[in-house]
């Protein structure tokens, strides 16, 4: 098992917090992103770091967002007994629509990892994408969306899914500026 903790990862469950930047977030995601390579095999097209740990320099909640695109949405249950094996649970595909959410952590309730199975190249994994690398191309775009963080993090440290609503709409500006709906 990868060791999580040396990295700086862990929060409680539906809860908020945010943490000073962590160059070893990087190398967090490479070592889980060999584990899911290996678990998944060619069912994983192509794996990313996604969210704020994959944004140099800016606070996040210390969690690893990574995102795996496989051929269709619809085979994503399918890798339930692989992602298993490397401690991942399946959350569902309810809470994202198009989006198979996998969470794995350490101490019964907290989250060190999130994985989102989406369709390769398909409208989330474009989404994802285009939001992480307008924010590494634009040093002040990444800090507005780190202040803003940081306010909404204050706002609802009890409640993960208002955080994650509150920060939509930069969120939905910053991917049409990028091009996509």
């Amino acid at each position: 098992m990868r060791d999580d903790a040396s990295f700086g990862l862990g929060l409680k469950n539906l809860t908020v917090s945010l943490a000073e930047p962590n160059i070893l977030w990087n190398d967090a995601y490479e070592s889980e992103a060999e584990a899911i390579r290996s678990a998944l095999g060619d069912a994983a097209i192509d794996i990313e770091h996604v969210g704020s740990t994959a944004i140099p320099g800016i606070k996040a909640k210390p969690i690893i967002d990574i995102v795996v695109g496989i051929a269709r949405f619809e085979d994503g249950p399918g890798l339930i007994g692989a992602m298993e094996t490397i401690g991942y649970d399946y959350a569902g595909k309810d809470i994202v629509p198009d989006d198979h959410i996998f969470g794995r952590g350490i101490k019964g309730d907290t989250r060190t990892h999130l994985v989102h199975v989406v369709e390769y190249r398909g409208y989330h994994w474009n989404r994802m994408l285009a939001f992480r690398d307008a924010l590494r191309a634009d040093r002040k775009l990444a800090q507005a969306y780190e202040q803003l963080k940081v306010g909404l993090a204050g706002e609802h440290a009890q409640s993960r899914a208002e955080y994650t609503k509150s920060k939509r709409e930069f969120i939905d500006k910053v991917v049409a500026e990028a091009g996509l709906p």
